[in-house]
């Protein structure tokens, strides 16, 4: 029986060319060779298994090889290629920093390092994590990493660079590998599939490029699963079943009973989904991927962005048709809020029934303020026909006309009689044009018109003392009880009086200048209201000499730091640690 080589193994590139994603990189490599430019140290920076330990070896074979390509690749027939093929090449040394970490680890390296390469002209050494080094180890190894023997060059990799000390990183050229596209990864899937003679559902194949999150080897990882779970046909439900993912279907479900408002339907697929052994949580973020799908298809420039196979991005586009970019934007704002509460919920079910539930309350929310608008408007143009100057029997029109209608018109007839007409009185008393484009009424106007008897209140601004401004201050905090942060900050920072009705209110920072930006209209209407004065405004400002609070790197903090106290960069050096 032939023994089974995993296909990370099997289909590994051995050149250049077969690197997949990487196409930057892999040419400024093939450029350097080409034009005789190596450096003495690398550094290959990048999250897991996106080709930076192959890109070493292809690199390190390639610069040694006798007999180049005319594309400058390596020829894999000359003695060096051989060799390095067969695992048995004494140019090429790789060292796994993350069991080998110590100082003396790294003076058995340096001392390797002296010696020249039999086959070739470079000494090739590969640490890779090399993030796992110990402080004295990195110590240890700068003065060689800095100017080693013009045979040996270095070839770091890792995929936490944050970590490197800097002394480290300013000896190194950085290349940084992307992580591998959805596209790419599918691409390089089906090759495998074809070569290894595996039928597989292009659906299924971009199912696992999400799954592997950018990564080629946990993708060739979950290839070989797959098929031993399904065999040599790969189906989208077998890669849904094995890889306990939710299947898109029912994200367009639920979507559908939200446009139309079903509650019951959306607990109970909830229930479903809770019973086949998926976690809440999971559910959000997946329904919140689902949202945003649908809104990058609502433009057709960015569409692009929608990494799924075809015949799924055609649903995403119909559905999309059907959502309002108002409903996509409402409905990611409540599954990101119930993402970010779900930790802290105690009854997380709950939570996320609640979340299904304001969703579906969307369109309802809609429709009722066009309801609402509706009638406004019929009445209007109702009150419009009777008061027209066109009609023949003014009189007999309003005494036939209905109860409800003509007993606004008669009330204005009879204040007009009684009070001197003023501008702004006429300016209430006007039926509202039904304009589309009409002009909205000041913040202040609209907020007082709220008010039980709103004529009397829009002309009469009362006046009123300092005191009675601060305690009605103070008491906009007993309208908010669970914050209590900010009711210490509404009890503690009184608003500077600049003049009559207009205050200003100085904070420390950027923080409390955006949470007061978002009190700030619910205090001007409660102040507006309890002191019955329109013309109260209040101004943020900013207090930019607060330097101690302004956000800065953790070296400028540090700075800071041992300024006040030079003991800590002594206690710091002792204990050998780093600055995160």
């Amino acid at each position: 029986m032939e023994n089974f080589i995993v296909s990370a193994r099997k289909y590994r590139p051995s050149t250049f060319q077969s690197v997949v994603g990487q196409h930057a990189l892999t040419t400024t490599l093939k450029n350097a060779i080409k034009s005789n430019h190596l450096a003495h140290a690398y550094l290959f920076c990048g999250p897991r298994g996106v080709g930076k330990t192959t890109c070493a070896r292809i690199f390190a074979k390639t610069i040694n090889c006798e007999h180049l390509t005319s594309d400058f690749e390596a020829c894999n027939e000359c003695e060096s290629c051989k060799s390095f093929n067969e695992q048995r090449s004494y140019n090429i040394h790789e060292l796994d920093a993350a069991s080998n970490n110590g100082v003396d680890d790294i003076r058995t390296l340096i001392e390797q390092v002296r010696i020249p390469p039999q086959i070739g002209k470079y000494s090739v050494y590969i640490v890779d994590e090399v993030h796992m080094l110990s402080q004295g180890a990195f110590n240890a190894f700068l003065k060689t990493l800095e100017e080693p023997p013009a045979h040996a060059i270095f070839i770091l990799a890792t995929t936490e660079k944050h970590k490197i000390i800097p002394t480290i990183l300013s000896r190194c050229q950085i290349y940084d590998f992307n992580r591998i596209t959805v596209a790419d990864t599918v691409k390089h899937l089906q090759y495998v599939a074809q070569n290894e003679g595996v039928t597989v559902d292009v659906n299924g194949l971009n199912v696992i490029a999400q799954k592997s999150d950018g990564g080629m080897r946990d993708a060739l990882s979950i290839f070989d699963q797959l098929v031993s779970f399904c065999g040599n046909n790969i189906t989208y439900q077998g890669v849904i079943d094995n890889l306990n993912v939710l299947d898109y279907e029912y994200y367009f479900r639920l979507t559908k009973h939200f446009l139309s408002g079903n509650v019951t339907q959306s607990l109970l697929i909830l229930n479903e989904i809770i019973n086949k052994g998926f976690e809440a949580h999971h559910f959000v973020t997946g329904l919140s991927s689902h949202f945003r799908d649908l809104l990058v298809c609502k433009d057709p420039e960015t569409i692009e962005l929608l990494e799924v196979g075809a015949d799924i991005g055609q649903r995403y586009q119909k559905q999309a048709i059907d959502c309002s970019s108002d409903f996509l934007f409402n409905a990611l704002k409540i599954s990101n809020d119930c993402d970010l509460d779900y930790r802290i919920s105690k009854n997380k079910r709950l939570l996320v029934e609640l979340m299904l539930i304001r969703l579906c309350q969307l369109p309802d929310k809609k429709k009722t303020i066009i309801d609402d608008e509706k009638p406004s408007i019929e009445k209007i143009n109702v009150d419009k026909t009777i008061t027209s100057p066109k009609l023949n029997d003014k009189s007999a029109e309003i005494k036939n006309a209905p109860e409800s209608i003509s007993k606004p018109v008669v009330k204005i007839e009879e204040k007009k009689k009684q009070e001197n007409t003023t501008d702004s009185i006429v300016t209430h008393q006007r039926p509202v044009s039904i304009s589309i484009t009409q002009k909205q009424k000041p913040v202040a106007e609209t907020l007082l018109l709220n008010e039980p008897n709103p004529e009397t209140t829009y002309n009469t601004m009362e006046d009123f003392g300092d005191d009675d401004f601060f305690n009605a201050w103070k008491d906009f905090g007993k309208t908010i009880p669970d914050q209590v942060r900010v009711v210490s900050f509404l009890q503690n920072y009184r608003p500077a009086k600049l003049n009559d009705g207009e205050y200003e209110i100085e904070v420390s920072n950027v923080i409390q200048e955006n949470e007061m930006r978002k009190m700030m209209p619910d205090i001007l209407l409660h102040l507006r209201r309890q002191l019955r004065n329109a013309n109260i405004n209040i101004n943020i400002r900013l207090n930019e000499d607060n330097d101690s609070l302004r956000t800065t790197s953790p070296e400028e903090r540090y700075k800071q730091l041992i300024e006040k106290n030079p003991v800590l960069e002594k206690l710091r050096k002792n204990l050998q640690m780093e600055i995160d």
